[in-house]
């Protein structure tokens, strides 16, 4: 009974043999063509996701393929070219980087949590030359910013001066984005920003008319496509050296822990009196039902 319910269908089954056979090399060829495709796929992105985020390829205009190196090469000449207890203030971006290639003490790094040390930090690079320095040296012996263009430091000011801003009312007074510290479409910066430190240093002896205060700050290392600059700090004070260096001095929750907060040298009293608590909307710090 199936047998002859079935025969009709049989019948065009076997009519059907060569469209079928080309039917089924077809789909064969589809999942060969987008298995290759696929494959070469996950091998590049693989090659891309294993190049170093420090060094990459690039491409001249004549067509030459070359290896940026550059920060790199930053980080091993920080690590053989200054002394151990060298601290360096960058922007947080970098501090895994300055810590773990060029074994030198950072300012900040991505796991600093505190607001406003943050906010201290990017008043010392968004402020104009000279007050920057009165901060500076009383907590690091190297500046290093990251220039070239792109995503460079200049790119990312205006959000080291919103931050500042947030804590130090003085930095942007009744301008919370900060709005005048910035670089029109022409690559000129306004008086706010043309006089701050990061945009002498950014610059120093490459924008015409551009250059850090000698007195204030040495050109150490420049790298081979610009992209990396290191200054050195010069009159540091070497008092809130050592009194930093001085463990008894450590805000830590508990002998010996990885977790210290810290303070900050007694000379930067002034400027620490100038700053005001930065609440998050969440602060899951705080005991719940505490505070707004």
């Amino acid at each position: 009974m199936l047998g002859e319910l079935l025969e009709p269908y049989e019948d065009v089954y076997e009519e059907a043999y060569l469209p079928r056979k080309l039917a089924a090399v077809a789909v064969f060829m589809s999942i060969a063509v987008l298995g290759l495709e696929f494959y070469v796929y996950c091998d590049s992105i693989a090659e891309a996701m294993s190049e170093p985020t420090i060094m990459f390829r690039h491409v001249l205009k004549n067509g030459t393929k070359i290896i940026v190196d550059d920060y790199r090469e930053a980080y091993w000449w920080l690590r053989h070219n200054t002394p151990e207890d060298s601290r360096v203030m960058a922007w947080w971006d970098y501090g895994y980087q300055i810590n773990g290639v060029a074994n030198r003490t950072t300012i900040a790094d991505g796991n600093a949590w505190n607001h406003e040390h943050i906010a201290t930090l990017g008043r010392c690079l968004t402020s104009p030359e000279k007050k920057a320095h009165e901060s500076i040296r009383h907590l690091a012996d190297y500046v290093l910013v990251w220039a070239g263009g792109g995503s460079d430091d200049i790119a990312k000011s205006p959000h080291m001066a919103r931050i500042a801003n947030s804590v130090y009312s003085d930095v942007c007074p009744q301008d919370p984005t900060c709005r005048k510290f910035a670089v029109d479409s022409k690559g000129e910066p306004t008086p706010m920003m043309g006089e701050s430190l990061l945009w002498k240093l950014h610059g120093h002896n490459m924008k015409a008319g551009v250059q850090a205060d000698p007195s204030l700050f040495e050109e150490a290392y420049t790298s081979k496509y610009g992209l990396v600059r290191i200054f050195k700090v010069l009159n540091i004070s070497q008092q809130s050296k050592s009194w930093a260096i001085n463990q008894s001095n450590w805000k830590c929750d508990a002998p010996g822990s990885w977790f210290c907060p810290g303070e900050y040298p007694a000379a930067l009293n002034s400027l620490m009196s100038k700053r005001k608590a930065f609440k998050q909307l969440e602060d899951f710090n705080a005991a719940a039902g505490k505070g707004s």
